[in-house]
């Protein structure tokens, strides 16, 4: 562990480029963090590092001050399709993040070509992009890179374009591999050369980092820093200026207590966590309606095009409130967020400390709270031994009002709340189910009836949960929730058509079914035609010839039968066909005579 203080950019071993320097000042940093403190002068002295950091602490501009003076430094300058350092990190508001941080100083370097390569974006663009552009610094995320490198069919040649890498950076490094990309990870560093700088960036210190520092890191140096002031012998992860509190609620108050919060703080900027992306759409829908004249934005992770978009927006508000999922809770830099809000506990203690962490950041101060179920309070206890993060019980606050009855209403008259409130419920039961702290999250200690109530749900979901529970006490609403229409017309329209479709089908195939196993019914239709194939039998047997009208009438009547079960004619159709084939035929007769 480094022992290091702040200090200001003068005290480096190494005097920084002139034009940094300027730009430090521009941004207002005038002192270092500790973690910049102890990194920068090891990463510019040609050291791979491990860095371990709360979060908050200031860890980007730990490895994009040294990544530029290394640049800067070379004695080869860069050509436009040669990559000199890239910059890999888990979510695309954190890429969008260091590329924004990165370009403050690029500006002033022309030299230098930066690009970001992330998801939500058309591949074949960045391609072009990149072949037009160049990238001597590339900012992506893990996914998206690896894609690039495989791409030699589009006559893009990334491999040959990072034989001149000098600088590798893995920045949250741990939820990197959390997330799941611990291959592509690998991949990555396949391609790339052995000589090289690796800094690699996270605030917990895993196993499979631990892994990952033996595998792409050379004789690393390690450095664990932490906040002055904080005992070397604790482990807290939480920023000392952070004000942790808890609130105990019942399922069914939990909404009413949300809204009356951030009602009470319109001008304040707002992180609001919910466990899975079902909720973010529910419940960030319903703040809209509930919380007037505040900007109310939703963000998760199965969104595609619009998280960079909505990331962006919130960033450059005042005051608002950003509803959203675990996809916000690492390293993201939001301006002046003033209260983190958990709905729902993560599903880690570890994700807990990194929600928290989106406030309080680089020594401002900011407030934490989260909501817990009765039944949930000893999991107070349990972060403050496993995390050493002290909450205290916010008690002064009261809700009077009962929002429950317009959110039901809401799902009454517009069929999307009501869909996406079953959504919601269902899957909050099963993230509950797996929850690491399993001892105290208990899915079968739920009361199914009141989170149900605290959902607004018009009635219970079919979902295996459920079986076995007592959900008795339930009120399911008296409105028939077939017939709740969407509220977009659009929508509606292509649901009604698909109903009407629906229901043909199921005319046909009860048509079907009835013909095959309704017996009596089926000698009764067929009876005629039984008597026309044995009076032709017998025709055959004395030696008679079939006449044209004869074949000509069997032949008709077995096409007749065989629409009838393809389901192609009703019933009515064919006995009326059948009928007036017979009609024509004794017209026929009486005609010749």
């Amino acid at each position: 562990m480094e022992d290091v203080t702040e200090g200001t950019w003068d005290t480096l071993p190494q005097r920084l480029h002139d034009t940094i320097r300027e730009t430090l000042r521009e941004l207002n940093f005038s002192h270092m963090t500790p973690v910049q403190s102890a990194t920068i002068p090891l990463f510019m002295g040609n050291k791979d590092i491990a860095a371990e950091a709360i979060t908050g602490s200031g860890k980007t501009l730990a490895f994009v001050i040294p990544l530029l003076e290394i640049l800067l430094r070379r004695e080869v300058k860069l050509k436009k399709n040669q990559v000199g350092a890239i910059i890999i990190t888990p979510t695309r508001e954190l890429a969008v993040q260091i590329d924004e941080v990165l370009s403050h100083f690029t500006k002033h370097f022309p030299q230098f070509s930066q690009i970001l390569l992330i998801g939500g974006s058309n591949p074949a663009e960045d391609v072009k992009k990149v072949k037009e552009q160049g990238g001597n610094i590339i900012v992506a995320t893990p996914g998206r890179l690896e894609d690039m490198f495989r791409r030699q069919a589009d006559g893009l040649d990334l491999v040959t374009c990072v034989k001149t890498l000098d600088v590798l950076v893995l920045d949250e490094a741990d939820r990197l591999l959390d997330m799941g990309f611990e291959a592509s990870i690998n991949t990555i560093l396949g391609y790339l050369p052995k000589q090289r700088r690796t800094g690699l960036f996270s605030a917990t210190q895993t196993q499979e980092v631990e892994n990952l520092v033996r595998a792409g890191l050379r004789n690393p140096v390690r450095i664990t820093v932490k906040e002055k002031g904080v005992a070397a012998t604790s482990t807290q992860k939480t920023p000392t200026r952070l004000q942790n509190y808890y609130m105990i609620c019942k399922a069914d108050e939990k909404f009413n207590y949300l809204v009356s919060f951030l009602r009470q703080r319109k001008r304040e900027k707002h992180l609001v966590f919910f466990s899975t992306c079902a909720c973010v759409e529910y419940y960030g829908k319903s703040l809209e309606a509930f919380i007037k004249n505040v900007r109310v934005l939703s963000i998760h992770g199965k969104m595609k095009h619009k998280r960079n978009k909505i990331f962006t927006e919130f960033r450059k508000l005042d005051s608002g409130i950003l509803v959203c999922t675990d996809v916000m809770a690492r390293g993201i830099d939001i301006p002046e967020v003033n209260w983190v809000v958990q709905y729902d506990p993560p599903s880690s203690s570890c994700a807990f400390v990194h929600r928290c962490g989106r406030t309080a950041r680089i020594g401002h101060h900011g407030s934490a709270l989260v909501f817990l179920l009765p039944m949930e309070e000893s999991y107070v206890n349990f972060l403050s031994i496993n995390q050493k993060c002290p909450m205290q019980e916010m008690t002064e606050f009261k809700c009077t009002m009962d929002h429950l009855p317009k959110l039901k209403s809401m799902a009454e008259t517009d069929r999307a709340m009501f869909e996406k409130g079953m959504k919601a419920y269902v899957s909050y039961v099963q993230a509950y189910a797996k929850h690491e702290c399993n001892l105290i999250f208990r899915v079968k200690d739920l009361d199914f009836t009141a989170l149900a109530r605290g959902f607004a749900l018009l009635k219970m979901p079919r979902m295996p949960e459920l079986r076995g529970k007592d959900i008795s006490d339930f009120v399911p609403s008296p409105v028939d929730t077939d017939s709740i229409p969407y509220r977009d017309k659009n929508r509606e329209k292509q649901r009604q058509k698909m109903l009407q479709e629906k229901k043909e089908k199921q005319h046909v195939e009860v048509s079907r079914k009835n013909f095959a196993k309704n017996k009596s019914w089926s000698k009764q239709k067929t009876r005629k035609e039984k008597r026309k194939k044995i009076a032709l039998k017998r025709k055959h047997e004395e030696g008679s010839d079939l006449d044209d009208k004869d074949v000509d009438e069997l032949l008709r009547d077995t096409r007749l039968l065989k629409k009838l079960k393809k389901g192609k004619i009703t019933e009515e159709e064919f006995e009326k066909q059948l009928t007036s084939t017979g009609r024509e035929d004794e017209a026929g007769s009486d005609l010749s005579e």
